[in-house]
């Protein structure tokens, strides 16, 4: 049996829109499908402690009823599929942390419960997709329904993580049955393009998009493929507005620029807290 897809939830809209997806995801790869409860808030919250008692709360019957009702719920949209569940006496984020060791991908919906409700990303959605040890499904917006009609996006400049993220979108379009879109924002430089309009960095931007295809092609020839150079300063918002016509967007860990300290790349942060679909977080497996 392959490695499970990890869903993490709570009983928030939001985790069970992301189990949903989980269970298509589990569905697409042959996988198992696994419903994780950390049920233990970072400070307590909701759960009585008593700070005397050396013995952490076990797993509530709240808890239970809703993965039990949950995995039935999945169970029935996608026949022959293996859920198991589980709580875990710890918080959601480092559950989930600690699940991705051995799993194919994890997904988390954008907010769960707690949280400031003006905040775009809940704290375990991100914590979870900087610091997972394998793919991070992040479902936005979190009360969409599942839209399959876009393609596939992923945005290159060049970077070892970008052309990890191409690889990773290209697999996924090819598993879900649709195209794929391959986009790279360029912009003239005036130290090098003052003279020329720009005309180097666009044939920079259609050399690189050409380099992409033709090693997209050869893992998946029939997979119908798209180029999109786009000209623009801030590729972040660029890829935002493609979004609101992708099915998912295949953003990877780091890119270009930043600093090395950094876990998400700022393209990736601005992504899974403002992209108008769903975002793969193409982190490498750890364990493969």
């Amino acid at each position: 049996m392959t490695d499970p897809v990890i869903a993490g939830v709570d009983g928030s809209p939001a985790s069970l829109c992301a189990a949903r997806h989980a269970a298509q995801a589990a569905a697409r790869h042959g996988s198992p499908l696994v419903l994780v409860h950390g049920y233990l808030h970072a400070f307590g919250y909701g759960i009585p402690i008593n700070p005397y008692d050396g013995e952490l709360p076990g797993p509530n019957e709240e808890g239970e009823r809703m993965l039990v009702e949950t995995a039935a719920q999945l169970q029935a949209a996608e026949p022959g599929l293996v859920v198991q569940t589980r709580q875990v006496a710890a918080g959601g984020a480092p559950t989930l942390i600690e699940e991705s060791r051995h799993a194919e991908l994890v997904v988390v919906g954008s907010r769960g419960h707690g949280g400031f409700a003006g905040l775009l990303l809940g704290s375990v959605s991100s914590q979870v997709a900087g610091h997972a040890h394998c793919p991070v499904l992040v479902v936005r917006p979190p009360d969409a329904p599942i839209d399959t009609d876009g393609p596939v996006l992923v945005g290159i400049d060049g970077s070892a993580h970008a052309d990890h993220a191409l690889h990773v979108a290209a697999d996924e379009a090819a598993s879900r049955g649709t195209g794929l879109a391959v986009l790279h924002v360029w912009w003239p430089s005036p130290m090098r393009d003052g003279a020329d309009g720009g005309d180097g960095a666009r044939q920079d931007a259609a050399e690189l998009l050409s380099a992409a295809v033709s090693a997209v092609r050869g893992r998946h020839p029939q997979l119908p493929v798209e180029e999109r150079p786009m000209e623009g300063v801030e590729a972040d918002a660029v890829m935002v507005e493609a979004s609101r016509k992708a099915s998912l967007v295949v953003a990877g860990s780091r890119g270009r620029g930043g600093f090395t300290g950094l876990l998400l790349g700022s393209v990736s942060q601005t992504l899974v807290h403002h992209a108008h679909c769903p975002v793969l977080v193409a982190r490498p497996h750890s364990h493969r």
